[in-house]
């Protein structure tokens, strides 16, 4: 799944359990960490665009780094240092890491039906056992773009009710602007429905 379903997933299930706006964001990008080992993709395509000797840094290293319980385990453990409840934020991280793996067994499959990405679960240590799906679906297949649209708009939802919104882990001040205009149509759309016969 994209990098913002996957931030919306942690947020959806899992930031009500932490009280320090801190601790939430923590847990909300331990849930994008394992992606960081997808970052070659940015070096593959600065050679191609260079004229340098091609490289293939996301084929070899996505999915083997950043997506197995050692990696789990290593963000854990760097959360915990940063975190204000450790223990806590730790624990809830190794879950948003392992909802990122859940998601990405689920739907990540390339272009052809052929094309299913494993996870690798001790990997880098081991790459047994192997764990995949074949009824994966695509990256971009139209079941995460619903998945997407519905965490959004359980995340608005609840940001009426609670009056913060997953924009609160960049800027508080972004976030009161955020939540006041989300409040202000939930308001038009009350009125709208009071006014149909």
């Amino acid at each position: 799944m994209n990098p913002i379903t996957h931030f919306l997933v942690g947020w959806t299930a899992l930031e009500r359990l932490l009280p320090s706006r801190r601790d939430k964001a923590l847990v909300c990008f331990s849930g994008l960490a394992p992606d960081l080992d997808g970052l070659g993709i940015v070096v593959d395509a600065f050679t191609r665009v260079a004229g340098l000797s091609e490289t293939d840094l996301y084929q070899q290293f996505h999915r083997v780094y950043g997506h197995g319980l050692p990696a789990a385990w290593v963000i854990a453990i760097a959360v915990a240092l940063c975190a204000r409840l450790r223990t806590r934020t730790a624990l809830w991280s190794l879950v948003a890491v392992h909802l990122h793996f859940v998601c990405d067994l689920l739907g990540s499959r390339g272009s052809t039906p052929e094309d299913i990405w494993p996870i690798y679960y001790l990997a880098p240590i081991s790459m047994h056992p192997q764990w995949s799906l074949s009824f994966q679906w695509p990256l971009v297949g139209w079941q995460n773009l619903v998945i997407s649209a519905l965490l959004m708009l359980i995340a608005m939802e609840r940001a009426t009710r609670t009056g913060y919104a997953p924009v609160v882990v960049f800027s508080a001040r972004a976030d009161a602007v955020f939540v006041g205009v989300l409040r202000g149509w939930r308001a038009s759309l009350r009125r709208l429905f009071r006014r149909s016969p």
